[in-house]
């Protein structure tokens, strides 16, 4: 018997065998570094006209306005210190509070109304005959215009306000609402109905998920006009709110403190656009997992 010589490598077989994993590692490492560089630019990009917002916030009133004029329109930083001064003592945090109150008020009552009011305004033919002249009247009138009228009839105190802005919020709901049941598919009714299914059930499983998207961009649109109209409201007779803030900061002659209210409210209403956006993609996830079937 003779005995087996082992096998002896060269270096070169070694390094052509590892040469393909180091290659895929490489490759790897360079899809990474291409996804984050990508993540990285999208950003900025996106951030680029914020950020020269923001220099031209803070460099601008030096540079660009006469000495006269700065008093009216101070540095970003300045108002960004005294944002941080009126959120320690507590004071943002009073009419922060008292806003997303009184919105969150007013806005849960336009959904409860405009939703269903909606969804039988476009469901029932007589009654959108009726009720339209109505709502073009009402819908054309500036919810500000009517604020006088609110103040006069229930008070300057929290239900004028609550109320107003349930007002300028009902519309964009309600009108979205009509035109996305309206849009909803004929045949999905009928395979529905052919299916069996009762009127409340065919709203629940086929009209409303189906109108969902429209309906929400009403809600969007909602949500800013609520804003807007409560800050309005607040400048009038409130002991507290953002608009007390700003309003009272420029009786004042506190422009740091004005700006920072103003700056606050930005970013209350961001958020809050932010936050209904994602709702929209939680209750509207049905779509997308159609649409990859």
């Amino acid at each position: 018997m003779t005995a087996l010589s082992p096998t002896i490598r060269t270096d070169d077989e070694i390094f052509d065998e590892l040469l393909p994993e180091e290659d895929e590692q490489r490759s790897a490492a360079r899809r990474v570094a291409g996804v984050i560089g990508h993540v990285l630019g999208q950003t900025v990009w996106r951030c680029a006209a914020l950020v020269l917002f923001a220099l031209l916030w803070e460099f601008g009133p030096k540079y660009l306005l006469d000495p006269s004029a700065r008093v009216f329109l101070p540095p970003l930083h300045e108002d960004l210190q005294a944002g941080w001064r009126l959120l320690r003592n507590g004071q943002l945090e009073t009419d922060l509070g008292a806003s997303l109150k009184r919105a969150a008020i007013g806005f849960g009552g336009a959904i409860v109304i405009a939703v269903p009011l909606g969804v039988v305004i476009a469901w029932y033919r007589p009654v959108q005959r009726f009720l339209n002249p109505l709502l073009e009247l009402f819908r054309n009138t500036a919810a500000l215009a009517l604020l006088p009228v609110f103040v006069l009839l229930l008070g300057i105190g929290e239900l004028s306000k609550d109320t107003i802005v349930a007002y300028a919020a009902t519309f964009p709901i309600l009108l979205n609402t009509i035109a996305g049941v309206r849009a909803v598919d004929p045949l999905l009714v009928r395979a529905a109905r052919s299916l069996g299914l009762s009127s409340p059930r065919l709203f629940v499983k086929v009209v409303l998920p189906s109108a969902l998207p429209t309906i929400f961009t009403g809600i969007r649109m909602a949500g800013a006009s609520a804003i807007l109209v409560l800050i309005a409201a607040e400048m009038v007779g409130a002991k507290a709110g953002l608009g007390f803030l700003i309003m009272n900061a420029q009786n004042s002659f506190q422009m740091p403190d004005m700006y920072a209210g103003i700056l606050a409210t930005a970013v209350v209403g961001t958020v809050v656009n932010y936050g209904l956006v994602l709702l929209e993609r939680h209750f509207s996830r049905w779509r997308g997992d159609i649409a990859a079937r």
